[in-house]
């Protein structure tokens, strides 16, 4: 699986763009904005990512930053199923239009675009290095017999002292969600994904799924990940000032031969609506691991309460007897 050129691609004209095949289709949602690429033997039908019908005829696929990997959809759908209508028994308290959600003509198989980094830093730091060192303080206090005594304790304080340096780092595989589509909470609760198992893409990966057009560009991907490169700087550069406490005044990095792939991994997912409002389950299709959102009903809930209070009732009703 190649790597590219971040520079190479950040203004790319025409020549460095493709579609995914050469017969893709894609369409996108009027009710979402999402847009997903397929082959003409699948149907639009229904949004993956809100549930909506989806009403516009398909179009050529716009050319994009072609994937350079794929992670192959291992979890049959059967098994996606499943899973699902597992998750949805241990769901208290959802309204009963939650199963449709596990009907099998409901949920379907997406790839979502991800970006991943690859970059070599290098930092220049200046602040402060904290030591502590300890005094005798004495002070006054009563006891528990009313008397006045004098006791001693160790009271710290802090050295600062002023620090500057380098360090350098080599990030392998920064990787950004390029959807919107799906919360970001619930994709990081889908991993971990088996990065070694990529393999180049091919357009017969498509043959049965969806893909979606990435929302995030990659120079925008790329500032997220120099965001999260930069939590491992400074804990680079607190390492390095050492002591027992720091101060960072200062960093400014140096970013050399900053890379990118753009690559598909593989969910199943089904949407719904329920008073106005979009619910999703989503399935990890290489580990089976299901992270969703769901209603609660009002009804079932009121019913409870309501038992509860008659079963209260009755019990304080046959003790008064």
């Amino acid at each position: 699986v190649s790597e590219n050129n971040l520079e190479d691609y950040l203004h790319a004209g025409p020549e460095r763009l493709a579609a995914l095949s050469a017969s893709a289709v894609q369409i996108t949602c009027d009710s979402c904005g999402a847009t997903t690429t397929f082959e003409p033997t699948e149907v639009a039908g229904v949004c993956a990512f809100c549930g909506a019908k989806v009403v516009a005829q398909p179009v050529a696929a716009d050319p994009l930053i072609a994937p350079e990997a794929v992670l192959p959809f291992s979890v049959p759908k059967k098994d996606a199923v499943g899973h699902i209508k597992q998750w949805i028994s241990s769901r208290w308290f959802a309204p009963s239009a939650l199963k449709t959600m596990a009907q099998h003509d409901s949920i379907q198989g997406v790839y979502l675009p991800f970006w991943t980094y690859d970059a070599q830093t290098y930092t220049q730091y200046t602040g402060q290095r904290g030591e502590h060192y300890y005094e005798t303080e004495r002070y006054t206090e009563t006891d528990d017999n009313g008397n006045t005594v004098q006791r001693e304790r160790q009271v710290q304080h802090t050295r600062w002292w002023p620090a500057q340096g380098q360090v350098s780092r080599f990030f392998d595989d920064v990787t950004i969600p390029a959807t919107t589509s799906v919360d970001r909470p619930r994709l990081s609760a889908l991993e971990p994904w088996d990065f070694p198992a990529l393999v180049p893409y091919a357009p017969a990966y498509l043959s049965g799924f969806k893909a979606q057009r990435y929302q995030i560009e990659l120079g925008d991907g790329f500032t997220e990940a120099r965001q999260v490169m930069a939590g491992t700087i400074e804990s680079d550069v607190r390492f390095d000032i050492g002591g027992d406490e720091q101060i960072v005044n200062h960093i400014d990095t140096h970013y050399e031969g900053v890379t990118f792939k753009h690559i598909l991994l593989p969910i199943w997912i089904a949407a719904y609506r329920y008073q106005g409002k979009v619910f999703q389950v989503v399935v990890n299709a290489r580990t089976g691991e299901v992270q969703g959102e769901r209603p609660y009903s009002a009804w079932k809930i009121a019913g409870l309460v309501l038992a509860i209070l008659v079963a209260i009732v009755a019990f304080v009703m046959l003790r008064n007897r």
